[in-house]
Parts: C-alpha cells; sequence; structure tokens
C-alpha cells in the first residue's frame, strides 16, 4: 500500500496529482494560524529541491511545481508528507494595512440580509467585523485577492444558495469561516458587506500584489450606509 492510500485511511496529511508536473498536499487538522505558519515553512523548503520549480502556499495546503513528471510521485508525495510531520513552522513579520471600508449601501448590498441571518444588527455585525486583526494566510483565487483568517464565529455564514455572477473590484464579503476584499470584479457565492476603494492588484506595481502571508488587515469604518 503506498503512502497516499495509508494517508487517506488515517488522520495523515495527503497529496494528489496535479496533471503531470505538479502535486497538491493538502494538511489535516485546523484551520489557523499555527496550520499556515507550518504551509508556509514548507513552501521555503519545498523550493530549494533542485526538482521543484515553485511552490505556491495556499489554505491549508501546498501546491508544488516540478521542473518535469516525477519518476516516483509517491516518493516525492512521501517527502512532503515527512516535511509537513518534521513540524518546521515560519514566524513572519509582515506589514499591517489599515483598510477603509463603506459598509451597507449599494457595495455592501447583503449587509441587512447578514444582519437577519445572524440575529444582529447592522451596526452589530459592522462593529464585531471590524474589530479583528486579520492575518494573510494565503494569496490566490485572483490576482491580489487575500485568504484572511479571524472571522468572528458570530459572523460565520453558509455560502449563498444562488451565486452572484459579478461583484466589482474592492467588495467585501464573508462566508463560511472567512471574510476577504475581491481584488477585481467576478462571480461570488460570498455575503457582500461593503466596499474599499483600496487597489489590491496593479500589473504595473512592485510587487503587483498589495498583500503577502504573513501581512494583516484591520478593516476601518469610514461609513455605513442603510
Amino acid at each position: 500500500m503506498n503512502v497516499q492510500a495509508v494517508a487517506a485511511m488515517t488522520d495523515l496529511p495527503r497529496y494528489s496529482l496535479l496533471g503531470l508536473s505538479a502535486l497538491i498536499f493538502e494538511a489535516p487538522g485546523e484551520f489557523d494560524l499555527d496550520h499556515q505558519r507550518r504551509i508556509w515553512a514548507m513552501a521555503d523548503a519545498a523550493a530549494a529541491w533542485p526538482e521543484v520549480r515553485e511552490a505556491v502556499p495556499g489554505m491549508t495546503n501546498l501546491t508544488v511545481l516540478l521542473r518535469q513528471p516525477p519518476e516516483d510521485p509517491d516518493e516525492f508525495g512521501g517527502r512532503l508528507i515527512e516535511l509537513w510531520q518534521s513540524g518546521i513552522s515560519k514566524d513572519v513579520d509582515g506589514k499591517t494595512f489599515d483598510i477603509p471600508i463603506v459598509y451597507g449601501g449599494e457595495g455592501g448590498m447583503h449587509l441587512s440580509e447578514v444582519a437577519k441571518m445572524t440575529g444582529l444588527s447592522p451596526e452589530e455585525v459592522v462593529a464585531i467585523h471590524s474589530a479583528p486583526l486579520y492575518p494573510v494566510y494565503a494569496v490566490g483565487s485572483h490576482a491580489g485577492y487575500c485568504y484572511l483568517g479571524g472571522l468572528d464565529k458570530r459572523l460565520f455564514l453558509p455560502r449563498r444558495a444562488v451565486p452572484l455572477l459579478s461583484i466589482p473590484g474592492g467588495s467585501l464579503s464573508i462566508a463560511g469561516r472567512q471574510t476577504g476584499v475581491s481584488a477585481s470584479a467576478g462571480p461570488s457565492g460570498w455575503h457582500t458587506i461593503g466596499s474599499a476603494k483600496t487597489v489590491f492588484f496593479d500589473p504595473y506595481r512592485s510587487p503587483p500584489a498589495l498583500l503577502a502571508p504573513g501581512d494583516a488587515i484591520r478593516f476601518h469604518p469610514e461609513k455605513v450606509l442603510p
């Protein structure tokens, strides 16, 4: 029985092939900052392996792009599992960004709906949402978008039953245990509660993405509209 099959039967990390020249490693356990620190450390370590072209940290996962198809995918996947089990971790002294937000109104059309679903007032939703310092766990989904930790459990909500075909860039939304700001226009199944004018991705800027893993965001209520 190979390493992947054993991992699937136990509470161990897992991996799977992505095409011929990439693997995705998936960590077990909780969605928290400690797990992300281990993923960041794994990304640095794996990126130094000669056969690795790029190692991209995601949300409790790591995508490893190889220079050529591996001769033995299970051997390589086993190395990733061993790396995780070594317990390596990386602390990042990132930047903190204060992001002004207009809550509610046309740019936060679901604020009242979120208030009803959570049993809170719109003002309470804003106060709870803007209180934490949100660590940036990963950057992905689309260019410049950040996966954030730290959402208060009182705002945990399932995704929308019917996704929206498009929301503008700068839309602040929540779903599940997460919150985030869209860096560009696109479809969304999240609940949009506000909007920001901050530019999160600019291809002419160096680096193009405003935020990186290990940075942090504090959302500042600029206005609260009905």
